[in-house]
């Protein structure tokens, strides 16, 4: 135990015995003191007293009682000091005793701590063994289950090895028929092989008068078709069921801020066998020829057919003509819009009048027209005799002009003349996208107004 702590309780004690005890009751019994004698026998045995004597007697008296005061304080205090001694040798022994029972406390503690692990190890064996038992039953069902089956097997594996002997037998008999059988067939059949080699003779003669027959057959269908004119409403009809919306958003500067020009219109696609294109006006576009060219900060495009949008890459202009432009498409993006493309008309003068189209599908006719010997690229439409069939129109500039086996002959350039469109050959190419200050377009659309000024003054 610590020295301090144990004189700390060895204070408290003696503060404790000290303020417990009973002085009163511990003092023995003071001794009676005698009264003084009367001051008369003092004076007869002394003879006359003086005043100082009877003082003197008194503090002799005074200090016999203090004398013997002092002796009971000092017994009492000895006894005081022996019962202190025997307290302190009590408390000694109890932390003597103390000392022995936090030993032995230790002990125990160690002892209950070693038990407490040795419990939890057994514990975990325990569930360790439980735990290799339900596997170990699990093994053993499993096995059982896996028995049975293998009995349930090995019971129909039995079965069927006697089915398969009477089957075996069967066959045999089956086999022996049927040997006997194929002898007797094997000479008819060599037989039937003869006949059917003079027969096989007979149809691959017959078969190539049949083939030429059928050459024959579809050149004429073809040759045909192609010279029948299709009813101008049928052709107008699919026109229709093929149209594509056309947008395009172009943005450029104006004055101190910027202008947006928008076009929509309405086209089909067309085809050279390998590409296929929307033909469109340059009127159907932001960009103007006549107009001074700027550069241009922007241009969006796309094609729209019901819920379907999907975006173009560039814009073409052909070399046929700077007024035709014309925006790719691919196979895939035909399929996901549903529609058809047309075919470019290799036979463009075969008739002498042709199917156009206004404003996208707002009108339509039939219209004649003649070769212009100075410019092939060109056919002049004779507006005077065109026979409307739906709305009120008169043919400008951007209509579509169909030939009458429904094929794209071309396209109006002016009110008067159309640009036979037979190929997708480019002269300009402008790309799509916000960044066009990057790429001026200034330049080209510069080149296309020269090229137009360059044409006759009545394609202009």
């Amino acid at each position: 135990m610590n020295r301090t702590l144990l004189l700390i309780l060895c204070d408290f004690l003696l503060l404790t015995l000290l303020a417990l005890t009973d002085w009163q009751k511990a003092a023995p019994p003071a001794k009676p003191v005698p009264p003084p004698p009367p001051a008369a026998a003092v004076r007869a045995a002394n003879g006359a007293a003086t005043q100082d004597d009877d003082l003197v007697a008194v503090m002799k008296l005074s200090l016999a009682d203090e004398r013997s005061q002092r002796d009971q304080v000092a017994q009492q205090l000895q006894s005081t000091q022996s019962t202190l001694s025997e307290r302190e040798k009590a408390l000694a022994d109890t932390a003597s005793s103390l000392d022995a029972t936090r030993q032995k406390a230790d002990t125990l503690t160690a002892q209950v701590n070693s038990a407490a692990a040795e419990a939890t190890i057994s514990k975990a064996r325990l569930a360790q063994l439980q735990r290799d038992l339900e596997q170990r039953q699990a093994e053993a069902a499993r096995q059982s289950l896996a028995l049975a089956t293998l009995e349930k097997a090995q019971t129909e594996a039995r079965a069927k090895i006697e089915d398969l002997s009477v089957t075996v037998r069967v066959v045999e008999q089956e086999k022996q028929l049927l040997r006997t059988t194929a002898e007797t067939l094997k000479t008819q059949v060599e037989a039937e092989r003869q006949e059917r080699i003079k027969v096989q003779e007979t149809t691959t003669q017959l078969a190539q008068g049949v083939g030429q027959l059928a050459d024959s057959s579809v050149a004429l269908t073809k040759e045909i078709r192609e010279n029948r004119p299709i009813n101008i409403n049928v052709l107008f009809n699919e026109f229709l069921a093929n149209r594509v919306q056309t947008a395009l958003e172009g943005t450029r500067p104006f004055l101190l801020s910027s202008r947006t020009d928008k076009r929509d219109t309405n086209t089909v696609f067309v085809t050279d066998g390998r590409d296929t294109v929307a033909l469109l006006h340059v009127s159907d576009t932001p960009f103007s020829l006549i107009d001074p060219p700027w550069d241009w900060a922007s241009l969006k495009a796309e094609f729209r057919k019901g819920a379907q949008r999907i975006a173009v890459d560039r814009l073409v202009f052909l070399a046929i003509d700077p007024r035709v432009a014309v925006l790719p498409v691919t196979s895939a993006q035909m399929t996901a819009l549903g529609v058809k493309s047309y075919p470019i008309a290799l036979e463009p003068f075969k008739f002498t009048e042709a199917l156009i189209i206004a404003n996208g599908g707002t009108g339509y006719g039939e219209i004649p027209f003649k070769l212009d010997p100075g410019n092939p690229s060109y056919v002049h439409m004779d507006n005077r005799l065109v026979r409307k069939l739906f709305g009120d129109f008169s043919p400008s500039r951007g209509d579509l002009v169909l030939s009458k086996t429904g094929e794209l002959l071309g396209i109006m350039v002016t009110s008067n003349y159309c640009a036979l469109v037979d190929n997708f050959l480019p002269s300009q190419v402008i790309r799509t996208g916000e960044d066009l200050s990057s790429r001026p377009t200034s330049k080209p659309l510069e080149d296309l107004s020269q090229r137009l000024r360059k044409l006759p003054q009545r394609l202009q």
